[in-house]
């Protein structure tokens, strides 16, 4: 060993050796290598499956907040269109929320969240910033069931805007249009006449915006005219509404037609104002 270390004379003998014995450890020591590193590439791709879900999961929850914020701001947009209305309106009116539809796929009614303990009364109007929603139908303590403008069951007097002729308009079922029934062929009427609440009821308040005429079908024959009216406020967007407590021997004023967004009846034409407050007037 002394010699060796001091003159490496086995020096060439060592480096056969290992020349000889390194595939031996190379290949002894290749299933442990594999293992380590197929734990890493196992380790690896697991981890970057979680990140991707993780991604996934983010996006979906991301998604989800850009659609909730867009409806928070419609809706915050339509409580500030009711709450401008409220007030520019001179009787009384209370915030409603619908509840849910019942379930009945032929009737066109919902439920609101407030009832008679609330002082809602039974025909009370519910309308929005566009126009006549509906009335209530059907009254409890802190709820009631609203019939809406497309209910089989739902009339209301109207009178157009332009002329301030009167009729009523009717409900024909979930996705129909309304009619205006019971007319003469020779009825100055015109497409695209808005229709008004007239208040001769004593239940609508005079001047709300209910329907906007869309197709008239003329039957000489018959001596009648079918004509066919879209609801300008739509009745299936918003959950907000309001109910109008409206009593006609205190709050027979018409509604401002320039508050809900519709065109001014041109002038000389008889307002529902005069039709109101006329005395011995006749339908």
């Amino acid at each position: 060993m002394t010699l060796d270390y001091q003159f490496k004379s086995l020096h060439i003998v060592r480096s056969q050796i290992n020349w000889v014995l390194r595939p031996l450890e190379y290949l002894t020591l290749a299933p442990l290598d594999l293992t380590e590193n197929l734990g890493d590439y196992l380790k690896t791709k697991s981890a970057l499956e979680q990140e991707n879900q993780a991604f996934k999961t983010r996006q979906l929850e991301l998604a989800l907040l850009a659609n909730q914020s867009e409806l928070l701001l419609a809706e915050n947009q339509n409580l500030r269109n009711l709450l401008e209305l409220q007030k520019r309106t001179a009787f009384k009116t209370i915030p409603v929320e619908i509840l849910f539809n019942p379930p009945n796929p032929i009737s066109q009614r919902v439920v609101i969240n407030r009832g008679e303990k609330q002082g809602l009364k039974l025909g009370s109007p519910i309308a929005n910033e566009s126009g006549i929603l509906g009335q209530v139908v059907r009254l409890y303590d802190h709820s009631a069931e609203v019939s809406l403008l497309e209910d089989r069951e739902f009339a209301v007097p109207v009178q157009v805007a332009r002329n301030g002729l009167r009729a009523v308009v009717f409900g024909v079922g979930r996705g129909n249009l309304l009619e205006l029934r019971y007319l003469p062929v020779a009825s100055d009427l015109e497409v695209g006449d808005i229709l008004l609440t007239s208040g001769l009821d004593g239940i609508y308040p005079p001047g709300f915006a209910v329907a906007v005429i869309t197709a008239i079908k003329r039957n000489s024959d018959q001596n009648s005219a079918n004509v066919f009216c879209t609801p300008i406020a739509e009745v299936n967007r918003h959950l907000q509404a309001l109910a109008l407590i409206y009593e006609p021997q205190w709050d027979a004023k018409p509604a401002s037609n320039n508050s809900l967004n519709i065109p001014t009846p041109p002038s000389g034409t008889q307002s529902g104002r005069r039709q109101t407050r006329s005395k011995g007037s006749q339908p």
